[in-house]
């Protein structure tokens, strides 16, 4: 039965490129907009899903715990080329270092499920922070990928900004360009730092929620 659902798969495939049960690469449409997800529990305006994770060194951490703090969740695929292009750049990386030094609290969360594209162990990725000069507060795991179907994470990356009374204000993609080109970063609409002044700044979020882009998350 295993045998004859791959060929099915692979049939499908030649189609529909990237149909959503077939991970074909990280260039096909489906790789690109993410997997459907129904239902997720986080919206905007609303209360956001506690939850508990293990970071890599350990660490169980709990939303909960950051209460009273500005949260920024990002979900991560160091493999996905989206997500290269935030991280080769450096982009990725002077948000989370100016988010920090504001006080923001920001969680990487990865929700690929063992033996998929971006599951790494614990020490290779805290070698890799380290390479890439990352600054998350903490990485966290998500194998099962409950947290992520609960924000309706369907790409990496995708971005979560949550304010200090737990209220999700901001889901969506990163910004305005949905492409692997480095170069578009430049002129590039930054949502999650766009409603981080506002928020910050006492001041309604503008944009509240867009359609994340990049590689679907390999739940």
């Amino acid at each position: 039965m295993r045998f004859q659902n791959s060929w099915l798969c692979l049939a499908a495939a030649l189609v529909i490129t990237g149909s959503a049960g077939c991970q074909i690469s990280a260039s096909t449409p489906e790789e690109r907009t993410g997997a459907g997800i129904q239902n997720p529990k986080a919206e905007p305006g609303k209360p956001a899903p506690e939850f508990t994770l293990p970071d890599t060194k350990g660490q169980s951490r709990s939303l909960s715990a950051f209460k009273g703090k500005f949260v920024v969740l990002e979900w991560v695929n160091y493999d996905c080329p989206f997500v290269r292009k935030h991280y080769d750049s450096g982009n990725m990386q002077r948000l989370q270092k100016d988010s920090k030094q504001k006080g923001v609290v920001w969680l990487s969360i990865n929700s690929s499920a063992p033996g998929k594209q971006g599951n790494f162990p614990a020490e290779e990725v805290n070698r890799l922070i380290k390479e890439k000069g990352a600054e998350p507060t903490a990485y966290l795991i998500d194998t099962d990928g409950r947290v992520g179907q609960t924000y309706g994470a369907k790409a990496t990356p995708t971005m979560i900004l949550i304010d200090p009374k737990g209220v999700l204000v901001y889901a969506g993609a990163i910004d305005d360009k949905p492409t692997t080109d480095k170069q578009d970063i430049a002129g590039a609409k930054n949502y999650v730092r766009l409603a981080l002044d506002e928020a910050m700044g006492s001041k309604p979020v503008s944009i509240s929620s867009t359609k994340a882009y990049g590689c679907s998350v390999k739940y």
